[in-house]
């Protein structure tokens, strides 16, 4: 079936509709409006930071990824393309296709092949797998209790899951120590990457979802009184269930899990504040950016074939 992903693009956002209905309906706009403007200033700057220190963080999977394929870029270009992928990506849905697709058509101007933008895809779709292994078993063992109070879970299943996720970037790490050749899983062929970049992929996706609980935790907790770590738990069930459904931003998903986890009347405010600043004003700037770029790319194909009296492609 030919137009298979944008069936499953519709889908999606047919569910995150359903989903954000489902979530906002119960409250009128005035209420949505109250709820909002009840986020103290700090609180709403100290979401807005966490949110600009994950966008940052985020830069370094592709930094990481670019040496792991061996072409690296300029950090500037790199930032550029990660910053303008994943702000759209984020929004977008389906992450590995659609913040893909942005990436190639940066990395593709830069010199890259079909291959390797696709590696660099995987590498940082590894990193974030790695990140939210870390965070999570973390929570889950640091937290245990609270984590077996929101989930239903008991608590040896609990902690079995917070080693078993500490585990798997561990022997990632082992791996990349010891293994020198390829692995190859049928076809697939899997090249490990270094152990310095291994470290590297630990470090920066385990930042990156520290600081993006660390904005939801600022929203929350101008209405609640809630720990960090729990936060973090929820945020790590909110954002896996999100991942497996591929829903634009978690549309939806992430406030409907958070509300059932975290049951309180007044939480729809926070989340509409975390939606705003770590979904909806990247998004706003990642689409003016790639804008720009692409009218400056194609400006300067056109510029490049009148000089050269052969067409560019931009």
């Amino acid at each position: 079936m030919r137009n298979w992903k944008y069936v499953i693009a519709a889908a999606a956002i047919g569910l995150a509709a359903f989903l954000l209905y489902r979530t906002l309906s119960r409250y009128s706009l005035d209420q949505l409006i109250a709820a909002v403007a009840a986020v103290p200033v700090p609180r709403l700057l100290g979401a807005a930071g966490f949110a600009a220190a994950s966008y940052l963080s985020l830069t370094f999977f592709d930094y990481l990824a670019l040496h792991y394929v061996r072409r690296p870029l300029p950090y500037p270009k790199v930032a550029l393309a990660s910053f303008t992928a994943l702000s759209l990506g984020h929004n977008i849905g389906l992450a590995a296709l659609s913040s893909g697709a942005v990436r190639f058509r940066f990395y593709s101007r830069w010199g890259l092949r079909t291959g390797e933008v696709a590696k660099v895809i995987i590498f940082c779709g590894i990193t974030v797998g790695l990140g939210l292994m870390i965070l999570g078993g973390a929570a889950l063992l640091l937290r245990s209790g609270l984590a077996v109070e929101i989930t239903g879970l008991t608590q040896p299943v609990v902690i079995a899951l917070g080693i078993g996720c500490l585990a798997l970037p561990a022997v990632y790490v082992i791996l990349s120590a010891i293994v020198r050749r390829p692995l190859r899983i049928r076809r697939w062929t899997l090249e490990i990457p270094p152990l310095k970049l291994a470290i590297g992929q630990v470090l920066v996706g385990a930042i990156n979802f520290a600081f993006v609980a660390a904005c939801l935790h600022q929203a929350l907790a101008a209405v609640a009184e809630v720990a960090y770590l729990g936060v973090a738990s929820v945020y790590v069930i909110a954002n896996a269930t999100a991942l497996v459904s591929h829903v634009p931003g978690g549309l939806g998903v992430i406030e409907s899990v958070v509300m059932y986890l975290l049951p309180q009347n007044n939480l729809i405010g926070p989340l509409l504040v975390f939606r705003f600043v770590y979904f909806l004003v990247p998004l706003g700037l990642g689409s003016i950016l790639f804008a720009v770029t692409e009218l400056f790319y194609r400006h300067r194909g056109r510029a490049y074939g009148a000089g050269t009296g052969i067409g560019a492609k931009a």
